[in-house]
């Protein structure tokens, strides 16, 4: 089972416990890295930005990280769901249950050095285009509740939207991620086929990741849909 959630609202908060509790899975997968796993699980421990890192990912992935962790941060005061909450409410769900729990994200580290290599100049000017456009002319060009998961077709447009302004991006946060996950959860469930296996997800991944591993012959129940491979 896929559940494609939003990183900051109440919704997906309930659908997780009302999906771990209803399914009683075997093994729950996040997406989430190990290292992105121990910053959620011990917020009260502040790391400290030094220059090893920057030269790790580069200044640009380093930039990035930055803006978008406060953007997200705001996002989530804003709809009053922190940041990251329901993979927080699925890693305590699966201790409480004694649920074996399974990362499935590429590492954190390796996704902003990527990006700090193929962001490009060109993207760089669209996205302070946007933001302007956004602050100034207060022009959206997709309105939706942050409180709620976007629906199908909402996700389609925002996701169109990404790949059509800022193809780089798109292809380092979605399109290699995406593989990534998707060949870790399929060998997942291959080696546990007689077990129930829940994934949880951003609703931006789901419909990919589940076209990734149309080659295995699994049937994969998903968030808003329900699909059957093979």
């Amino acid at each position: 089972t896929l559940l494609g959630t939003s990183h900051i609202a109440k919704q997906s908060l309930d659908e997780v416990e009302s999906t771990i509790n209803s399914l009683k899975p075997d093994i729950v997968c996040i997406e989430l890295d190990k290292k992105r796993l121990y910053s959620l699980t011990n917020k009260d421990q502040k790391r400290r930005i030094n220059l090893k890192d920057i030269r790790k990912i580069g200044i640009k992935g380093f930039l990035f990280s930055v803006i978008g962790a406060y953007v997200e941060k705001k996002l989530g005061q804003y709809v009053g769901v922190e940041p990251g909450s329901e993979m927080l409410k699925a890693v305590e769900l699966a201790k409480k249950n004694k649920i074996k729990l399974m990362v499935i994200d590429q590492d954190i580290e390796k996704t902003l050095k990527r990006f700090s290599q193929v962001f490009t100049w060109k993207e760089k000017g669209r996205i302070v285009a946007d933001i302007f456009k956004a602050i100034i002319f207060r022009k959206k060009e997709i309105d939706f509740d942050l409180r709620t998961v976007p629906n199908k077709k909402t996700i389609k447009k925002l996701l169109d939207k990404v790949k059509s302004r800022y193809p780089n991006l798109y292809h380092v946060l979605i399109t290699e991620r995406n593989e990534y996950m998707a060949s870790k959860l399929a060998k997942i469930i291959k080696v546990n086929e007689d077990k129930k296996v829940l994934a949880i997800i951003g609703a931006g991944h789901e419909e990919e990741m589940v076209d990734l591993i149309k080659d295995k012959k699994v049937d994969v129940i998903g968030h808003s849909y329900t699909y059957t491979i093979g």
